[in-house]
C-alpha cells in the first residue's frame, strides 16, 4: 500500500499523527482540500490499514500508575505453540501496556505500568517467572517517555 500512497496521503498522515482528533473539516482546511477528499481518502487509509485506529495518549502517572517498565522475556522454547500462547496471554495480564515481539536476545518487550515497586515485582513473580513458556526475563525502569517524531522524516512526502 505505500506505493499507493501520494503526497496528500502522507500529509494526512502526518496531520492525524499531531492531532488525531482533528475533525474532516479541520484536516480539510489544513490541507487545502475539500472535507469529501479527506474523507475518502481516511476511509482508504483505514480499509488498507495504514491507519488502524485513533487513541488517547493517558497519562497513567496522573492515573495513580507512575511506574513504568520495559521488562525483555526470552521464552524457554521457540515453538509456535509457547509463542502464540504467550502472544495471546501477555496483553491481558494487569498493567500491561504493550507487547512487542522482538528479534535477538530476547524475545519480548512488555511495557508494563504499576503504581509502586511492590506490584512490578509482583507482576513478574505472578506471571513472569512462574511462566512455563518465560526462561529469563530482565526488567528496566522508564524515567521519561518522549514521544517521538523522527519517523515523520521518513514519511513526508517529496518536493
Amino acid at each position: 500500500m505505500t506505493d499507493a500512497l501520494d503526497a496528500l496521503d502522507r500529509r494526512l498522515i502526518l496531520a492525524l499523527s499531531t492531532n488525531a482528533r482533528a475533525s474532516g473539516a479541520q484536516l480539510a482546511a489544513e490541507l487545502g482540500v475539500a472535507e469529501s477528499t479527506v474523507s475518502n481518502r481516511l476511509r482508504k487509509l483505514a480499509s488498507s490499514n495504514v491507519i488502524s485506529g485513533s487513541h488517547a495518549e493517558v497519562n497513567l502517572a496522573e492515573l495513580g500508575i507512575p511506574l513504568q517498565a520495559l521488562i525483555a522475556v526470552r521464552l524457554v522454547r521457540h515453538a509456535r505453540a509457547d509463542i502464540d500462547a504467550f502472544r495471546t496471554e501477555a496483553p491481558t495480564w494487569p498493567g500491561v501496556v504493550s507487547l512487542l515481539h522482538m528479534a535477538g536476545s530476547d524475545d519480548y518487550l512488555l511495557h508494563v505500568a504499576a503504581r509502586d515497586s511492590h506490584e512490578l515485582r509482583d507482576f513478574v513473580l505472578t506471571y513472569l517467572t512462574g511462566h512455563p513458556a518465560v526462561s529469563h526475563t530482565e526488567t528496566n525502569l522508564i524515567f521519561e517517555h518522549v514521544r517521538a517524531t523522527g519517523w515523520h522524516q521518513i514519511v513526508e512526502p517529496g518536493e
